[in-house]
């Protein structure tokens, strides 16, 4: 390994059952029960689920009538994200009094960069100690960290002592720790990459390692590589704390499938103005549109469209996702649509066409 990596100090922090913790954290009386936040419909999907209802095998993007099997006694909560978004802040600037270098993966869980930081403790291990036990004492719920000498182990780690502990894996343990690990605790290995695998008879990191960049990279593509490096420890992404998001969306899936257009304009209505707040709430604006069909069939199809300037206004993102939804024929009834924004301007070369694009929306409200 290089030393440049071997001296990286990187923490992982994840918070256990986010969404569900905090909806058991407001409501005393859903403590201890098994708690699924999300639909419980036939359609409804699992947003995320309690430890409580995980002992039944209930899980994330699980559907709800599945969940409700495995759990007769499961309580099911509508999401409330921005009551998230205020935890999720207040988490995150529990994070800065210890080092600048933040960066966010999703509302519960972060990368920080603690080589250098701002109490001047050498040690990874108890910083991570000092940053859950504030976030119980301030927040009120709980984390678990991984602590290693960069992203890919402290994120494998974060996992390890779940809920509400940490592991550390210290530079000259890094590789035993890799070796050991089953393939499908590789962070990025997937079901069907981790079936593949095991059919190769690579079911843990020594029999990973033991196969050749070249032969990795022949039956995994450009992963190959990327997993050559990884169980020898080489993971050279740095903690970046302006890491630009490169999409925003909305979309819904229906009780009932939709097969009449009127139907379908009126939900995208609805999560064209969804989608707005989000932007809005970001500030942030784009170019490309994207309307996203899943039939009730379950196949998908998307159709995209670029335009000449940057909009985030719920009436030009409709009125493109119209234009979209009559390029042509629908194959079946629907049971999702959604609208998403890409092509962003969240980098340095489009500081001026956001501003004027919130200039624009500005006189619009007038």
């Amino acid at each position: 390994m290089e030393e440049v990596l071997a001296n990286r100090k990187i923490i992982h922090v994840d918070m256990d059952a986010f969404y569900a913790s905090v909806e058991q954290m407001d409501n005393p009386e859903l403590q201890g029960k098994p708690l699924a936040v999300g639909g419980g419909g036939k359609r409804g999907v699992v947003s995320a689920a309690s430890y409580e209802a995980r002992k039944f095998g209930v899980r994330s993007a699980m559907p709800g009538f599945t969940a409700r099997k495995l759990c007769p006694d499961l309580i099911f909560v509508r999401p409330r994200f921005d009551r998230y978004q205020e935890i999720s802040s207040q988490v995150r600037k529990i994070f800065f009094q210890y080092t600048d270098l933040v960066e966010p993966l999703s509302l519960d869980e972060a990368y920080l960069d603690v080589t250098e930081n701002k109490k001047g403790n050498p040690s990874a291990t108890l910083i991570a100690q000092e940053i859950r036990q504030q976030i119980l004492d301030e927040v009120g719920l709980t984390a678990s960290a991984g602590i290693s000498i960069n992203k890919f182990i402290a994120k494998v780690a974060s996992d390890y002592n779940k809920p509400n502990g940490q592991k550390t894996v210290n530079p000259e343990e890094v590789i035993d720790f890799l070796e050991d690990l089953d393939v499908k605790k590789f962070y990025g290995v997937g079901k069907v990459t981790r079936a593949k695998m095991y059919q190769m008879g690579i079911y843990t990191g020594k029999d990973l390692k033991s196969k050749s960049e070249e032969f990795l990279t022949q039956h995994f593509g450009k992963s190959g590589g990327h997993y050559y490096r990884i169980v020898r420890g080489i993971h050279k992404s740095e903690v970046k704390p302006n890491r630009e998001r490169k999409s925003l969306a909305a979309e819904r899936t229906f009780s009932e499938n939709i097969s009449s257009e009127i139907y379908m304009l009126e939900r995208l209505e609805n999560i064209a103005e969804e989608l707005q707040k989000r932007l809005k709430r970001s500030k942030v604006a784009g170019r490309t549109v994207t309307l996203k069909i899943k039939y009730s069939d379950f196949t998908l199809q998307t159709r995209s469209k670029t335009l000449p300037y940057f909009v985030n206004d719920a009436t030009i993102l409709l009125e493109t996702a119209k234009e979209l939804l009559y390029q042509d024929k629908m194959k079946n009834s629907v049971r999702l649509l959604g609208i998403s924004l890409s092509n962003l301007n969240t980098g340095q070369d489009h500081k001026k066409e956001k501003e004027e694009v919130e200039i624009i929306q500005l006189r619009f409200d007038f």
